[in-house]
């Protein structure tokens, strides 16, 4: 969260929003959020030691069905951490702010430079609080494991896309069974609400923030699509390749 919030107010400059400064104001919230809601969930487990293996998240995004569950809040909030930070997050970032550009879409800043800038920030702050509030937040309070288990070769193309689209309404949960997404559906909820303080007067709208929430939810299926095929992709093409 650190980096993140450092590179905002690094990297670019947001004008003022009624009478102050609004990135300011949005790194500070985000900050006081984390502590507010984080510290309590990690007093649970600051005499708990971390399970083997799990003191950081894996850099490899897609998990093996047989790896021992982020159970430790601490964890999850490594996990948080790990994947918020990731060079994914940033490409991911600039890919939204494109597409709203050139689209003229919510966030609606406008279609010059400025508006681009604030764009970007605007959906690195999505990405980041959607990743709190959903996989460490929901996920620690619910017993819900926010990694993604890939089905993996030995199944149909297709039943591993559905596979995939499925995990945004299913989860696993810390005892190895499945339960419905809350990680996903209130992460995205409550990440939908904290955008209110920093989008645009425009997409403050009911009917904005439904589509919002509901592009965020589905999103995180077709996302999963990555994780499930790029394994093959890497090791058929790009290491035959090389």
């Amino acid at each position: 969260m650190l980096v993140f919030t450092g590179i905002l107010r690094s990297a670019i400059r947001v004008p003022s929003l009624r009478g102050f400064d609004a990135l300011r104001f949005l790194t500070t919230t985000v900050l006081l959020t984390a502590v507010c809601l984080g510290a309590p969930l990690l007093a649970q487990d600051a005499a708990q030691p971390l399970a083997a293996g799990g003191a950081s998240a894996p850099s490899d995004p897609v998990s093996d069905p047989q790896s021992a569950p982020l159970s430790a809040t601490r964890e999850k909030w490594n996990y948080f951490v790990h994947e918020t930070a990731s060079p994914l997050t940033f490409g991911a970032g600039a890919f939204n702010a494109t597409f709203s550009q050139v689209t003229d879409t919510d966030p609606r800043y406008g279609a010059n430079g400025m508006a681009y800038a604030e764009r970007f920030a605007a959906s690195l702050t999505d990405i980041a609080s959607e990743n709190f509030f959903g996989d460490f937040v929901v996920a620690s309070a619910l017993h819900e494991d926010p990694r993604y288990f890939r089905e993996g070769q030995g199944h149909g193309f297709w039943s591993r896309v559905g596979y995939s689209l499925s995990r945004a309404l299913v989860i696993r949960k810390d005892n190895g069974g499945e339960t419905f997404n809350f990680d996903n559906v209130l992460g995205s909820g409550l990440s939908t609400g904290f955008s209110d303080l920093y989008y645009p007067a425009a997409s403050r709208t009911g009917k904005g923030m439904a589509m919002h929430f509901g592009i965020d939810v589905a999103d995180n299926g077709f996302v999963n699509l990555a994780p499930e095929f790029w394994p093959d992709f890497r090791d058929r093409v790009l290491r035959r390749h090389h």
